[in-house]
């Protein structure tokens, strides 16, 4: 595959992952489960991110291969390790594929939220199918219209007449359950660093260019995330953000004389989620490109286009399968169900960064032990009825991998 992405383009994809349609709509459900402790919630995910970020920064220096933890699990824990963490992407983040083309389609035209996703889906699977460097290109346009609309949002909330302080404080209603399930739903929004590392193969200098790329891009993104909860709070405060269904919109409209700002962040939503959605359909297209190199599914996946030279079966397969759900759906449960998989997805990494010698760049232990620790916590803490069918899919992965196993087995003999 071209290698012809730098630093700059490896943070922008990043960002729009990251910085995008988790802020505009994951602050409401999260602040519903940990209360006054929303921000302590989303220091938890960071500190969570970061871990993972450093492992996986580290194993994509030393594997600069399309798949990411699905790589870093097969080289360092074994073939069946690699192939539950492609597993747990693939399935979950095209839960969250779907979620976001949902989430354009809530905030271009709530009343036909499925049909405006389907149509987002095709779009960006062209894009995509056309080349990862268009892809960046688009991507950098994004991040800028997102960035500036919640700069306006902050500003905006943060200079208001309505504006109090005291309601980001944290009162007596912060439980430490409520607080790691805040964690949980925020860290979906958190997880698009990976994606840097899922484009090990088209990075230029990857052993360079990945580790610097990822903290960088978490790092704003968390400085902004940080910045417009701490704006919407002071605005809306913890009952309010918990009961408003666009949270930011809400802000906005309650910040004294900018009701014109509303329909700018609608759009700022919109452009936000189509930016996740681009890069979440570019990252998991890469993940089935690997695994289906290695026969855990099916080969003719693998294949290159050779004039764009883009993985275009896989991504025709992700996008048909999007379109699928994105036109059937809800939102959030597809949000949840994404957390719990993406976060099964980095447990593989750090226990795999585990293994890594000090000459293979090994980050300090407590790294990934906190990042394994963390991605189980946040886990199980989400609602119960994600707990169950996540671990049920990740159960069917493995049963559909034994099966392949003991096929491939009986056939030698």
């Amino acid at each position: 595959m071209k290698r012809h992405l730098g630093v700059s383009d490896a943070v922008v994809i990043g960002l729009g992952s990251m910085v995008g349609a988790g802020i505009f709509a994951a602050l409401g459900p999260a602040a519903g489960a940990a209360g006054s402790g929303l921000l302590l919630a989303l220091g938890v995910a960071a500190v969570v991110a970061y871990c993972n970020a450093t492992s996986s920064a580290r194993l994509a220096a030393l594997y600069p291969q399309s798949g990411g933890t699905y790589v870093y699990g097969r080289e360092r824990l074994g073939d069946f390790w690699g192939y539950e963490a492609g597993w747990a992407f693939i399935v979950g983040k095209t839960a969250s594929c779907a979620a976001m083309a949902l989430t354009v389609g809530a905030y271009l035209w709530p009343g036909q939220a499925h049909a405006v996703a389907v149509a987002a889906v095709v779009v960006l699977t062209a894009v995509n199918y056309a080349g990862v460097h268009k892809s960046a290109l688009l991507t950098r346009v994004i991040v800028a219209v997102v960035l500036g609309v919640l700069a306006t949002v902050a500003v905006t909330a943060l200079t208001s007449a309505g504006t109090n302080t005291a309601r980001v404080g944290i009162g007596s209603d912060t439980t430490v359950g409520g607080i790691l399930q805040a964690a949980g739903l925020l860290f979906f929004a958190f997880a698009g660093y990976a994606r840097i590392a899922t484009l090990g193969e088209e990075v230029r200098d990857p052993v360079r260019t990945i580790p610097r790329a990822i903290p960088i891009a978490l790092g704003i993104a968390l400085a902004v995330y940080g910045l417009v909860a701490i704006a919407v709070l002071t605005v809306l405060g913890p009952g309010g953000l918990a009961d408003a269904t666009a949270p930011l919109s809400d802000a906005v409209r309650a910040a004294a004389g900018a009701d014109w700002l509303v329909p700018i962040v609608r759009v700022g939503g919109a452009v936000a989620a189509l930016g996740s959605l681009l890069a979440l359909i570019l990252g998991v297209s890469r993940t089935t490109l690997a695994m289906a190199r290695d026969q855990h599914l099916p080969h003719f996946l693998a294949a290159i286009h050779p004039r764009f030279g883009v993985p275009h079966r896989a991504e025709l397969t992700v996008g048909t399968v999007v379109v699928l759900l994105a036109a059937t759906t809800d939102v959030r449960g597809a949000i949840g169900f994404s957390s719990f998989g993406v976060l099964a997805y980095y447990a593989i990494a750090n226990a795999s960064a585990w293994t890594l010698t000090p000459q293979e760049g090994r980050p300090n232990r407590l790294v990934p032990v906190i990042g394994l620790a963390g991605c189980a916590a946040l886990a199980v803490a989400l609602p119960l009825s994600t707990v169950i069918s996540g671990t049920a899919v990740l159960i069917l992965g493995a049963a559909v991998y034994g099966l392949r196993k003991s096929r491939t087995d009986s056939s030698r003999h």
